[in-house]
């Protein structure tokens, strides 16, 4: 009986150790998509062919006096006023409007005009992010000034509500904000007026051109070479000599071009010319360039010197050896 119930319990034993294992689970190949390295988009320089001025106004351009006229006997002081003040006003014209919005182009000094009518909402739009500091009307009695922001964050928009009591009356407007002073000239009209009128900035527009220029050298700083070939790297390179402040860190090239890497410490102080040693054994100059903390030949060598000062002369010397092999861990 004993027998029996072994030979049962091994049968169940082999019985178990044959059972084949579950199946592996089967994938669908075309579900899959290919991952596709991307580069982060670099910002673009911007070439900038001429720098911003400030705007000529109306009846600011005169002629040569090239006949030798007598000279025009000077204005009264009213008279001297109104043309200064007729000459420096900007009108709205048809090119300005971008839908029902008249846009200025904003320089110092000028007077922009503004038509509204009663009854009508005329709306002056500043630029994002600038702050209203206090807005100042010739006739408060006969102009509802008023002023609301729309926004919020940078996006904020502080704007400046007028609107006449009667047609056929002027005054004039002065806003002030945290970046600059607004004059306008309103005249109120029985029928047509603007709805809406906001300015554009050439200085700002400049100065965010520089700094897009600005971000992308830094940008094409912290690379040292996009066409840089990493599996022909080559770093058998010796320094020697004195060891300045400046001493390179490492040396490398990629079979074109030759890397020399300077050390953070030496960004504030001089560096030193490089010169390539020649078959004579006299130095001479090379063209590189420094782009971050690197010199960048753009040719071979066997030999060359980083030297500063005269009596005594700092030198170290970079001396190119026999390309080592390659890590396993790098593919060698």
């Amino acid at each position: 009986m004993i027998r029996c119930l072994l030979i049962t319990s091994s049968l169940a034993a082999l019985a178990a150790c044959t059972t084949p294992p579950d199946p592996e689970p089967t994938f669908d190949d075309s579900a899959f998509v290919a991952a596709i390295p991307q580069e982060e988009p670099k910002p673009e320089r911007v070439e900038i062919v001429e720098t911003a001025i400030p705007l000529p106004l109306p009846g600011q351009m005169k002629p040569i006096n090239e006949k030798g006229d007598k000279p025009v006997k000077p204005l009264s002081p009213d008279k001297a006023i109104e043309e200064g003040r007729s000459g420096a006003l900007i009108e709205p014209s048809l090119d300005g409007f971008v839908n029902a919005v008249q846009v200025y182009p904003y320089t110092e000094g000028a007077l922009y005009r503004l038509y509204a009518s009663p009854g009508q909402v005329s709306d002056i739009a500043l630029q994002p992010g600038e702050s209203l500091v206090s807005v100042s009307a010739g006739d408060t009695v006969r102009w509802v000034v008023g002023d609301t922001a729309s926004g919020s964050g940078a996006t904020a928009r502080a704007h400046v509500l007028v609107k006449p009591v009667n047609p056929n009356i002027r005054t004039n407007l002065m806003i002030a904000t945290d970046r600059r002073t607004y004059h306008l000239e309103l005249e109120s009209t029985y029928g047509s007026y603007m709805a809406a009128l906001s300015w554009r900035y050439p200085q700002d527009e400049l100065a965010g051109i520089a700094a897009r220029n600005v971000a992308a050298k830094e940008a094409d700083d912290a690379s040292i070479d996009q066409g840089l070939n990493l599996d022909a790297l080559n770093f058998a390179y010796r320094i020697s000599g004195d060891k300045p402040v400046w001493t390179p860190v490492r040396v490398f090239d990629d079979g074109r071009q030759v890397f020399i890497q300077m050390p953070e410490a030496a960004q504030g102080s001089d560096l030193p010319p490089l010169f390539v040693l020649g078959t004579s054994g006299k130095a001479e100059l090379v063209n590189y360039r420094v782009r971050g903390s690197y010199y960048i030949v753009d040719r071979l060598f066997e030999a060359a010197e980083l030297r500063l000062g005269t009596r005594p002369q700092t030198k170290v010397r970079i001396t190119k050896g026999a390309a080592k092999p390659k890590s396993p861990l790098f593919g060698g």
